[in-house]
């Protein structure tokens, strides 16, 4: 009897590398979640266009950066994982803004500008992630977000074709980008302008201090955990709701700002999971207000969700 070839080995070359069944859990930063069937890390961008390009069409492809926003699901993630590295991390300092690849940390995109005398960036600090990440869903803190200022975003299709999209093609709304169906963002630039290096400092100081005093920023988090409805703030429906300190398993709603969920040692995909969607349901029930997932979930649950806990 024949049985049906690994899906790594049935994949187009590649001059990156590729990984069958590799771990995705210690990639995140909640730490938890099962392995991807294959995990593909391009070389560059001919490699992941050529790859694609070559690729079953039918086949699943998804995208993951830093992990920082994600939750991948105890049961794996069927299909193809596409992981850009340090090979797509580059920054490039112009004089009046910054080009930088989809893999360059937010952190580290807007220290660059920093130490290059930009401002109009320094937000970005508040950001955990990756560039790609922060265009692909509009990420945005401190005032500030990506559509204020994208010039231009560079995306591979699922078909493997590059293509350039200037910022009002990307349909930007709150924590949401247009891209192209399958659309991985792979460069941006982003605009910026001379200003004093003394204040610029004195700016992600202040925001680095913000983040290390209201937020959970040692913990295994995920950062904000749902989007804020309109004219409302997440935190204080989940607070008025009574779910500050809420924990299943070893998952809780974090004591110092209830819109984080952490891993509190041990806890699986599936308790952060349904945690979120208890913290809901309890909104639901106190203020009628429907919350909406910020962090991504991708993958298979190892065990049955309550109806209504399916990826949004």
């Amino acid at each position: 009897m024949m049985t049906a070839r690994p899906l790594a080995e049935t994949l187009p070359p590649l001059r990156g590398r590729l990984q069958a069944d590799a771990p995705l859990g210690p990639q995140t930063w909640f730490r938890v979640g099962g392995p991807a069937e294959a995990l593909v890390r391009p070389a560059d961008v001919e490699d992941l266009c050529a790859f694609l390009r070559a690729l079953a069409p039918e086949l699943p492809v998804i995208p993951i950066g830093a992990a920082s926003n994600l939750i991948v699901r105890d049961g794996g993630v069927p299909g193809v994982v596409v992981k850009l590295a340090r090979d797509f991390g580059d920054i490039v300092v112009q004089a009046d803004g910054i080009v930088a690849g989809a893999a360059a940390l937010d952190t580290t995109v807007a220290e660059q500008a920093a130490a290059a005398g930009l401002t109009g960036l320094e937000w970005l600090w508040g950001i955990p992630g990756s560039l790609g990440g922060a265009v692909a869903m509009n990420a945005g803190a401190y005032a500030g977000d990506i559509s204020q200022v994208l010039d231009w975003a560079e995306i591979v299709t699922r078909s493997g074709e590059l293509v350039r999209c200037e910022a009002p093609a990307l349909g930007f709304a709150y924590r949401h980008a247009a891209l192209p169906p399958g659309g991985m963002v792979v460069r941006a630039r982003l605009r910026a302008q001379p200003g004093d290096p003394v204040a610029i400092a004195a700016r992600i100081a202040e925001i680095r201090a913000a983040r290390g005093t209201t937020q959970p920023v040692h913990a295994r988090t995920g950062g904000s955990t749902f989007r804020n409805p309109p004219d409302m703030k997440a935190w204080e429906l989940i607070e008025a709701a009574g779910c500050r300190g809420l924990m299943r398993g070893a998952a809780q709603v974090s004591e110092l700002h209830c819109n984080f969920l952490i891993n509190t040692g041990g806890a699986t995909a599936a308790d952060i999971e349904g945690l979120g969607e208890e913290v809901r349901r309890r909104v639901r029930a106190a203020s009628g207000v429907e919350l909406e997932w910020e962090i991504r979930r991708i993958g298979v649950p190892g065990s049955v969700l309550p109806q209504g806990e399916g990826e949004t």
